[in-house]
């Protein structure tokens, strides 16, 4: 009897568990998820969009919940215990379904694209130890529920959206808490915010970056009650919330001799206070971006404390530092990361250093009065994993030992935009595996030998190099991500070893004397966003293989010999293409259709082809040309720093473009740009109506075809046009009167075809010389001297009469502000987006030299325009 009571208990338990692994005799059991809890799932997952099939496992027809993907159970009792939906593009707002999975302690919805408010049932899940929902498009108010969550020790709410605190008392629940970060969400309102944390007895992890700190009206009062509190944060981080200096007393509550890092970057301070000095656990100061203007020794004597024996990280980038990079520097004994890039310092030239082998990284980079001679004394840093000496003003050749000195260590070395010249040896000795070298925009010469066959990233452009690039098939682990060897001198065709670059996401081999055809191995690169190949020899047509890039944002072939006809498959495979360059080739037949379906085409550029038949109608489609923003053309990925951490990299794409008659190139400012170009083709029929509700273009060139009809009278509604060239077709009937309206453009160009009638008044259409008009027999009015039908001899041209009245004046006013609002816009076209990003500050310093001609030009246009009319004015 007792043996079959044993045995029904036995059936009864097991019947409940499902092998997980083995066989049925040995693998191990784990229970089924409760039904109850399946069921909540189902219908978290049932609003949510799911484009990537992340939730496919998601089925109500597999019963075991504890199966799905994300899906972690406890093996004894059956019940979800972890949700783990990271990195996904889900889309919806978060189910309060999710208030079932009671025994839930571990919830990460992060990197995803949940909208709508944090559901307040979340509140409910008590026995959460772990909760991110960062980096989504949340808003609202953030739950005081929150404040249930007692057993929470980690807490993540990173750019979460649009939300908002309304009273922070619930934090101080939340006993157990050791791990808060809340960036982006606005504390302004919390006037006892530092209370509240103090109270967090085991909080050891504070991350409160741009949260509007700087507003907070702290009392006084509790300043003094907090100081008597012993804080336990060991890492707090407090950047980007526009502080000053007055932060620092009530920063001091939050600070003991616990604290190992401290972050106060691109804030607005103005020095560091001595207490920092004397806090002797601190190793990592992140004091980048902000506004001190001392000089270096001086910031470096409040660091006369014990911080001065374990500081181990020093990161004092794009301050307003100055003077010479004090030798006090390498008497910190522990000091093994050097950030000191974007300053005014100098380096002593009897600079001499011993026993500084400790320092890894050091960032010297646009420290402008570095050179010009190379400092060998850096050749004294034995352990360099990270070297960083670009923009520096070194105008030298480097010593042969120094391509020697970092036997298999060296992750990263950056020695671009100086002037430094001489062959570069072998490269394999020095590079560690994911290694990055930039030695571009330098006057380096002769043939690459060997380089390291694990690269992570090779930046060669803009030197002196000859030779094949055969080399680049020694990069056989599939670890390149970037490659861009342009403005050199390379010969030779593309070799077929392409097919190793599995990963790249860049590569750049424009402005050589590279020819031959393209192998078909090109379309192993399915992650690729670049390709550059503009101004080499290249022919053929374009490998079919090609279309497999399906990941391309920029395709750039321009100024090659590329024949055939222009592909079907650009259009129906390459679908997120925003840049599309394929000007001054051979290329033959008619624009296909499926160019239609690009809809985040923001550049076209066809011109100086061999296409004939009309302009597709559909070119409407293209709606990222109609919806004002740009699309970013940078790309963005992840480089080593060291073995251990990583940091952010951006490629800022450029491309040569012909602008208002001269070929520019532009670089962060190409995201700006919203350009059709068709010029220099065999094109025939009228211009599409539909091409005018391409409201955000900025420059539409139709120049040099057989185009005829009337041009569109609604083109006047493109009104964001900068420039405008339809000259040498056979365009007939009047210039509509809706041009009038553009008043940005500053280029125009009308010559050379069948126009007739009156020039239409305004401050810019009579503001462009005459030549802009010539060649329309039938066109008379200002600025042509010719005289429309009707006029008298003694009438005053209608905008440069001689009469002095009100609308007269007003008139003229409008002149001098068009004329101004196009330079303007020019202006902030070439250099708005560079003032604003931190990221692009590299390009800018590329960008430079040209940026400065090209102003010079616009000033002296506007100018000349200005002063004619006032030459004519005074007739």
């Amino acid at each position: 009897m007792f043996s079959i009571l044993l045995l029904l208990l036995v059936t009864t338990t097991t019947s409940q568990l499902v092998p997980v692994g083995g066989d049925d005799n040995g693998g191990v059991y784990m229970k089924k998820c409760l039904d109850k809890e399946r069921d909540a799932l189902l219908l978290f997952k049932a609003p949510l969009q799911d484009p990537d099939g992340r939730l496919s496992s998601w089925t109500a027809d597999k019963h075991n919940c504890c199966k799905w993907s994300g899906v972690t159970c406890n093996n004894q009792t059956g019940h979800v215990t972890e949700l783990y939906i990271k990195h996904s593009n889900l889309g919806g707002e978060i189910s309060h379904s999710l208030l079932n999975l009671t025994y839930l302690n571990h919830l990460d919805l992060s990197d995803s694209s949940f909208h709508g408010n944090i559901p307040t049932s979340i509140g409910s899940l008590t026995e959460l130890r772990y909760l991110d929902l960062s980096f989504n498009s949340l808003y609202g108010t953030i739950p005081p529920e929150f404040g249930n969550l007692t057993n929470l020790q980690h807490l993540y709410l990173i750019n979460v959206g649009s939300c908002r605190v309304e009273n922070l008392e619930w934090l101080s629940h939340l006993y157990h808490l050791e791990d808060l970060q809340m960036d982006g969400i606005s504390l302004a309102k919390q006037n006892h915010w530092v209370d509240v944390i103090l109270s967090l007895q085991k909080l050891s992890f504070l991350r409160l970056r741009g949260c509007e700190l700087s507003q907070v009206m702290y009392p006084y009062s509790s300043f003094l009650n907090s100081s008597s509190s012993s804080s336990s944060i060991e890492s707090l981080h407090l950047g980007n919330n526009n502080l000053n200096s007055s932060m620092y007393r009530w920063l001091r509550p939050l600070t003991s001799n616990k604290l190992r890092a401290l972050d106060l970057s691109s804030n607005m301070l103005d020095g560091i206070p001595k207490y920092l000095g004397g806090l002797c656990s601190l190793e990592t100061l992140y004091f980048y971006n902000n506004s001190i203007a001392v000089k270096f020794p001086d910031f470096l004597n409040n660091f006369s404390g014990c911080t001065s024996d374990t500081l181990q990280e020093l990161f004092l980038s794009g301050n307003q530092l100055n003077g010479s990079i004090s030798e006090k520097l390498w008497e910190l004994p522990s000091l093994e990361y050097i950030d000191l890039s974007f300053n005014y310092l100098t380096v002593p030239s009897t600079y001499h250093l011993s026993n500084i082998s400790y320092v890894k990284y050091l960032d010297l980079s646009s420290c402008k009065l570095l050179g010009p001679g190379f400092p060998k004394w850096i050749q004294t840093l034995k352990n360099l994993t990270y070297l960083d000496l670009s923009n520096t003003g070194i105008s030298d050749t480097i010593p042969l030992e120094f391509w020697d000195m970092w036997p298999s260590q060296l992750i990263y070395l950056n020695l671009s935009s100086n002037n430094i010249s001489g062959k570069v040896p072998d490269l394999l000795s020095n590079f560690a595996k994911r290694a990055t070298i930039d030695l571009s925009s330098n006057n380096f010469y002769g043939p690459i030998p060997n380089v390291p066959s694990t690269l992570f990233s090779l930046n060669l452009s803009r030197n002196k190099f000859t030779g094949g690039i055969s080399f680049i098939c020694q990069i056989v682990d599939g670890l390149l991500y970037f490659l861009d060897l342009s403005h050199n001198s390379f010969i030779g065709q593309l070799p077929d070893c392409l097919w190793h670059f599995t990963q790249v996401l860049v590569l750049n081999l424009g402005h050589n004397n590279l020819f031959g055809s393209l192998p078909p191995s090109i379309g192993s690169l399915t992650q690729l966003k670049v390709l550059y190949l503009f101004k080499n020899k290249f022919s053929g047509e374009l490998p079919l293989s090609l279309k497999n890039c399906t990941s391309l944002i920029s395709l750039n072939l321009g100024a090659n010999k590329f024949s055939g006809n222009v592909p079907v498959w650009i259009g129906e495979n390459l679908s997120g293409l925003n840049l599309l360059i394929l000007r001054s080739n051979k290329l033959f037949g008619t624009i296909p259709l499926q160019l239609c379906q690009l809809s985040n085409l923001q550049a076209l550029d066809l011109s100086m082809n061999n296409l004939h038949g009309s302009i597709p109608s559909c070119l409407s489609n293209l709606t990222s040309m109609v919806q004002q923003g740009g699309f970013s053309q940078d790309v963005q990925y992840y480089r080593n720093v060291t073995d251990n951490s990583f940091a952010f990299e951006t490629y800022v794409d450029h491309a040569m473009i012909e602008w208002q008659g001269d070929e520019r190139e532009f670089f962060s400012t190409l995201k700006l740009l919203k350009i059709i170009d068709l010029s220099s083709n065999n094109l025939i029929g009228q211009i599409p109506y539909g091409i005018t509700n391409l409201s955000d273009l900025v420059a539409l060139n139709l120049s040099r075809n057989n185009l005829s009809g009337e041009i569109p009278r609604k083109i006047g509604e493109m009104k964001k046009l900068l420039t405008l060239d339809l000259s040498r077709n056979n365009f007939s009937g009047r210039i509509p009167s809706s041009m009038s309206q553009m008043s940005l453009l500053n280029d125009l160009d009308l010559s050379f075809n069948k126009l007739s009638g009156r020039i239409p008044t305004s401050t810019q259409l009579q503001s462009f010389p005459p030549s802009r008009y010539n060649g329309n027999a039938r066109l008379c009015g200002p600025p042509l001297t010719k005289k429309c039908p009707g006029d008298e001899e003694s009438e005053s041209p209608p905008i440069i009469g001689n009469g002095k009245s009100e609308g007269d004046d007003e008139l003229w006013g409008w002149f001098y502000i068009g004329g101004g609002m196009g330079f303007a816009t020019g202006f902030w076209i070439a250099c708005g987006a560079l003032l604003l990003n931190r990221r692009g500050r590299h390009a800018f310093f590329q960008f430079y030299e040209s940026f400065k001609e090209w102003v010079c030009v616009k000033m002296v246009v506007v100018i000349a325009n200005l002063q004619k009319a006032i030459y004519i004015r005074s007739l």
